[in-house]
């Protein structure tokens, strides 16, 4: 099966998660999509965030280890990584994802004016229902970030 790599941002800020509709699938979900030729995945993510939402963001700073020598450099580490299946739909057929999950708040740009990009409360997400307005394990992340209640620590190494 074909595996293509992806991006995708939780942007939180004042205890909201920015979710976009997406018409195709008809479910709110995080900005996110694929990585460009020679595009690391922070910098997929961001440029997603910017192209759908008009956010800028800083990165949730996560790291282990952080390398910066001449011939390895670290960028910043998903939050999480999901290997997603999808369906076929139209002329293309079932794949996977292998997709690298950030968690950001914005730091500029200015929200799109859209309907299908909001900001939304976790009880606003809780009460949506699981696998027709919005994937289970989108509210699970969103939940799970949401009771961690991070305090971001933006992510001081270049992407």
């Amino acid at each position: 099966m074909k595996r293509e790599f992806t991006a995708t941002t939780y942007i939180l800020h004042n205890e909201k998660v920015l979710l976009i509709y997406h018409k195709k699938l008809q479910k709110w979900l995080p900005p996110g999509g694929h990585l460009e030729e020679n595009e690391t995945p922070p910098e997929a993510a961001m440029r997603e965030t910017l192209e759908e939402s008009g956010l800028e963001i800083e990165f949730l700073f996560q790291e282990n280890i952080v390398i910066n020598s001449w011939n390895a450099k670290s960028f910043v580490r998903p939050y999480l990584c999901l290997l997603e299946e999808i369906p076929t739909y139209k002329d293309i057929p079932p794949h996977q994802h292998i997709d690298m999950v950030y968690v950001a708040r914005p730091c500029g740009g200015k929200l799109i004016d859209d309907p299908l990009l909001r900001w939304f409360t976790l009880q606003e997400v809780a009460a949506m229902k699981s696998d027709v307005d919005i994937f289970h394990e989108t509210q699970q992340v969103i939940e799970h970030l949401m009771a961690q209640n991070l305090i971001l620590q933006t992510a001081s190494n270049p992407v």
